[in-house]
């Protein structure tokens, strides 16, 4: 223990700091952990920010990101102060920890990550030493937190012999829920404007409001370098689409208490922040059945509340409308993912899970 009473906990994120200017639902996650560490009474020390990120399968940048993280080991075995405990947040073959497992060793420092990837099938290809990089810190990790049933899968059946493996449900930066949506508004759509991932996600948005009925309105929340291509994709629907643009976390908030509902179809989404803060809100959601996110949706007794992928876009356009037509419903569904919010994805309840699974190893 470092002092009485008080533990010292090291911080890293390789792919992204917290402290970094651009938002992300990544930046915000580990500002979110940053928290719920501290909530349980220890001070946390974000002890490096150097990104560890190769996008590509570049291997010269692969090169020189492992002569830079060299250096930092040097630096942090030299001069870090004495920490009770080294937490990474996700470490995967992109961004694999070269810093933490070191460090831990030769400090003597238990080592434990949250939200670890073993991709086996990069281990050959462009990302074949980071790959191995990401499973030897995975290896090192007395514990490992997860926060879905299917990150589980893999972690599980890489298991190191010595590891616990803990679930962390993804939760948000309060203890109380926020108010509950009137449901009379817009529908509402949040999500970055980039390309690959989230511009698919509009696309298969753009693709459902074609067939929709009614005097429908749906605002959008978000920007982004893709910005063009979204607003291309919107430009049919004329006054009936709105772009609210980057919305502070209070005009977000404003925006879901007046929503109808939330539409984000979450292509390739490891979760979704928007998702649970939609929900907080009472905002029943329209998404396709996608593994990320079968973990933080409300169950539903309404027959395919999530329609599958290969359904298309016709079934997002039934859902929409279903709801759209059923006031009653969408309060039904609503109280529904109220509920299951508060039980679940609240910052004590995320904090308290965290504590249990390390205060044995510091």
């Amino acid at each position: 223990m470092t002092t009485a009473g008080t533990k010292r906990i090291a911080f890293y994120a390789p792919m992204k700091s917290p402290r970094h200017p651009v938002p992300s639902g990544d930046r915000e996650m580990a500002r979110n952990l940053i928290d719920i560490i501290a909530a349980g009474g220890a001070e946390v020390d974000l002890v490096t920010e150097l990104k560890v990120f190769d996008k590509t399968g570049d291997a010269a940048l692969q090169a020189l990101l492992r002569d830079k993280a060299t250096q930092e080991v040097r630096r942090l075995c030299a001069e870090m102060p004495a920490v009770d405990l080294w937490v990474t947040y996700h470490n995967y073959y992109k961004a694999p920890d070269l810093i933490g497992p070191q460090v831990a060793r030769t400090r003597g420092i238990p080592y434990v990550q949250i939200e670890s990837t073993r991709a086996s099938r990069r281990l050959t290809g462009p990302w074949a030493d980071f790959a191995q990089s990401a499973h030897a810190a995975a290896d090192a990790a007395a514990v490992i937190f997860y926060f879905t049933a299917n990150d589980l899968i893999t972690l599980d059946r890489d298991k190191h012999p010595d590891q616990s493996l803990h679930s962390l449900p993804p939760f948000l930066p309060a203890a109380n829920l926020p108010p509950a949506s009137t449901l009379d508004g817009p529908m509402l759509s949040v999500g970055m404007m980039r390309h690959g991932d989230k511009l698919a996600s509009y696309q298969i948005i753009a693709d459902s409001l074609r067939g929709l009925q009614g005097n429908w309105q749906l605002q959008i929340a978000g920007d982004g370098p893709a910005r063009p291509e979204v607003e291309a994709l919107m430009a049919p629907f004329a006054q009936r689409v709105t772009f609210l643009g980057q919305l502070s976390r209070t005009e977000l908030a404003k925006a879901y208490e007046q929503a109808s509902l939330f539409f984000w179809p979450g292509v390739n989404e490891a979760f979704g922040m928007v998702y649970l803060e939609a929900q907080s809100h009472g905002v029943p959601v329209v998404a396709q059945d996608r593994p990320g996110m079968r973990d933080i949706l409300a169950p539903s007794d309404q027959p395919a509340n999530y329609p599958e992928v290969s359904l298309g876009a016709a079934a997002l356009t039934a859902k929409l409308q279903q709801l759209l037509s059923n006031r009653g419903l969408r309060h039904h569904l609503g109280a529904q993912a109220r509920e299951m919010i508060a039980a679940n994805h609240l910052a004590p309840a995320a904090s308290a899970r965290f504590w249990r699974a390390v205060t044995p190893l510091a």
